[in-house]
């Protein structure tokens, strides 16, 4: 297969495959440990296999997925030896992310015809939002686009002053209120200065609760409807961040806010602290929403654009 293609620079395919070192060192100390032995592809080493995937926080449904193309290739191939698993995983399942995958970024850029672009960012507290927000703000400033934040998480004090750091660090306005000021009166305020400053970019940082899934609607519907009196199609992108090194946990977030609000993008960070990096090839697997940017260090530059070959090339190398 003609997938793993060079897309990354040396350098940054270099800090991807150190993020992932956790997850590819556990995945594969289980996966010579189930070959030990055995010369052959057969049902064991797939049941084994498919126990890996899973406790490797592939998903369950993936996991199913990936091992139905390997028994597919070992009916076709008739013989398949333990020594060709690692190639077969990576082709198969960068192929399975292939065919599920919608619309991929491949920069960090925004559409042209939309200016301001604006962003609304989700997710719980502690899963990196805020430093999601910043390093992406580096980046699409690095690219000389000119960005202005909006502090809307206003229930904590933490939440606006983190912001404020970055934004200190990274040079750019923000926008804020006071602590327990109306997330929705910030938002507004940020789109009317971005519309004044012919900002490029304006992202919005809003609470990171996850109460019942009808207050959170409630909340991030009444964001949407007050940005839209600004800039009427606001936002162009909702973006879900999810923390990988949380697992199956992170897949319970994604399905909790999606059934929200219309996510259109997502980023899962932390993985370089993890052994649970295959909650990315999972989730990009089952929410038909693009994977948009993983973070796989605490570096500025660490927030990279998802390519899944780039991935899996890395996860099984």
């Amino acid at each position: 297969m003609g997938l793993f293609k060079k897309i990354f620079s040396s350098e940054k395919k270099e800090t991807l495959d150190k993020g992932l070192e956790k997850s590819k060192t556990n995945f594969f100390s289980k996966l010579s440990k189930a070959v030990a032995g055995k010369s052959k592809v057969d049902d064991d080493v797939l049941d084994d296999l498919e126990e890996i995937l899973v406790t490797s926080d592939v998903g369950v449904k993936t996991t199913i997925k990936i091992i139905e193309r390997i028994e597919n290739r070992v009916a076709r191939d008739k013989y398949l030896g333990t020594d060709e698993l690692n190639q077969i995983l990576r082709e198969e399942i960068a192929g399975l992310l292939s065919e599920t995958n919608v619309g991929e970024a491949t920069d960090f850029e925004i559409p042209k015809n939309k200016k301001p672009y604006v962003m609304m960012v989700v997710g719980v507290n502690g899963v990196g939002k805020t430093t999601t927000i910043g390093k992406l703000a580096y980046q699409l400033k690095k690219k000389g686009l000119k960005v202005v934040l909006g502090a809307a998480d206003t229930f904590r004090a933490a939440a606006i002053d983190q912001l404020q750091v970055w934004a200190d660090r990274v040079d750019i306005p923000i926008i804020k209120q006071d602590m327990g000021s109306d997330p929705a009166s910030v938002a507004f305020d940020t789109l009317q200065s971005g519309v004044n400053q012919d900002a490029d970019v304006i992202i919005i940082d809003t609470a990171g609760r996850l109460h019942n899934k009808v207050n959170l609607m409630n909340e991030l519907t009444k964001v949407k409807r007050v940005m839209q009196k600004v800039i009427d199609d606001a936002p162009h992108d909702v973006l879900l961040v999810l923390d990988g090194s949380t697992g199956q946990n992170a897949f319970e977030q994604a399905k909790q806010f999606t059934a929200a609000t219309e996510v259109t993008s997502l980023a899962v960070t932390k993985l370089d602290g993890t052994a649970k990096g295959g909650v990315v090839i999972g989730i990009s697997d089952q929410f038909k929403i693009p994977v948009k940017y993983i973070g796989v260090g605490e570096g500025i530059e660490d927030l990279q654009i998802f390519n899944k070959y780039e991935f899996v090339d890395s996860f099984f190398k």
